[in-house]
């Protein structure tokens, strides 16, 4: 990729080539709803909240861009405006979140496993990389053939490979109908039922068990949903829920032990582990509260076929993500010193050597 001068935004491009003459590790600072997810970097704080505005909107084409430091609650109140949404329901935890939050931290949604993640939308961006280049990637459609799929590494990278300054989204409509249906089940129960259904033609949006209740969320054509629920059942249930899920504000994730994220085959047993359970997208994301060994809760992660992240809660020290496999954490150290030979950006958010 042939870096350009235009449009960079002078005061972050300014930053980082100080920094990258000094090798100055820099701590890149966005609405700050996610700082605890990852390892805490230690550098020059770089705010990016006053790089924002919405660049360009084009409902008819379901694409928009906006600079990075834009709230993402200003987001999607513009696509509201035009009954369209984030598809992927990025969690935002708290007010200040912000768009290039959403996609650096990769985090999606109670909607994830029926349309696909954050990354899945994830069209073209504009970065500063480690030597304050600006750099484009992708587009505004979802077809391009100009290279390798870059600007999708940038989802769940943390900043760690650039600073984020654009971000060109896949949008989708607003479901017309949506419906949510609570059903009384044991764990076991809910993940055989949750499964069955998944491999129905049903329009699911969501289905989460609460440890007393199977949650399943309804959206698409008014025929549609109503053929699904009668054959379904269930009680019809608060639809605010995928909200307080979407965001942790569930009374679950307000306990005070260590919250792990595990991401396994949705059917997996359920991993005998001392805490409390809440099992989202089918059983594929599945939250503990535990202050169990770590290595015992990823050991039991990666024998279901999975991996087990420390959402928060962690310990000075600690790791927070899987570890990777060795030609995996290869390509990873490769990718950082392609993008970031200076190792100024965001160090160790991911692991230790990145």
């Amino acid at each position: 990729m042939i870096p350009t001068d235009n449009d960079i935004a002078p005061a972050l491009r300014d930053a980082v080539l100080e920094a990258a003459g000094s090798n100055q590790p820099l701590a890149i600072q966005g609405g700050g709803t996610k700082s605890f997810y990852g390892h805490a970097v230690v550098g020059k704080s770089l705010p990016v909240t006053e790089h924002t505005g919405i660049v360009s909107y084009e409902p008819t084409e379901l694409v928009i861009t906006a600079r990075a430091g834009t709230p993402l609650q200003a987001v999607e109140d513009a696509l509201s405006e035009k009954g369209q949404m984030l598809a992927f329901e990025p969690p935002h935890y708290a007010a200040p979140a912000t768009l290039g939050g959403a996609v650096a931290s990769g985090l999606s949604g109670p909607r994830r496993p029926y349309v696909g993640s954050a990354r899945d939308f994830v069209l073209g961006v504009k970065i500063l990389n480690g030597k304050g280049e600006q750099l484009s990637f992708g587009g505004q459609v979802m077809k391009n053939v100009a290279g390798y799929d870059v600007s999708r590494l940038m989802a769940g990278a943390q900043g760690t490979l650039g600073v984020l300054l654009e971000v060109s989204l896949k949008v989708l409509p607003v479901p017309p109908v949506e419906v949510t249906l609570t059903f009384e089940q044991d764990t076991s129960q809910a993940l055989v039922l949750a499964n069955r259904w998944a491999g129905k033609s049903l329009p699911l949006a969501g289905a989460c068990y609460d440890g007393e209740q199977l949650q399943i969320r309804l959206a698409g054509t008014d025929s549609g949903v109503r053929t699904a629920r009668s054959m379904m059942g269930g009680e019809e249930g608060d639809g605010s829920f995928w909200l307080k899920l979407r965001d942790h504000a569930l009374a679950f994730f307000a306990a005070d032990e260590p919250l792990w994220r595990l991401s396994v085959p949705p059917g997996s047993p359920l991993a005998r582990l001392p805490g409390t359970w809440l099992l989202d997208w089918g059983g594929a994301q599945r939250w503990l509260r535990s202050g169990a060994d770590g290595a015992e809760i990823r050991d039991q992660a990666q024998q279901a076929g999975g991996h087990a992240t420390l959402f928060r809660g962690a310990r000075a020290g600690e790791a927070v993500f899987h570890p990777l496999p060795e030609p995996l954490a290869q390509l990873h150290r490769r990718l950082k010193k392609a993008f970031d030979p200076h190792r100024i950006l965001n160090p160790g958010r991911l692991f230790p050597d990145l």
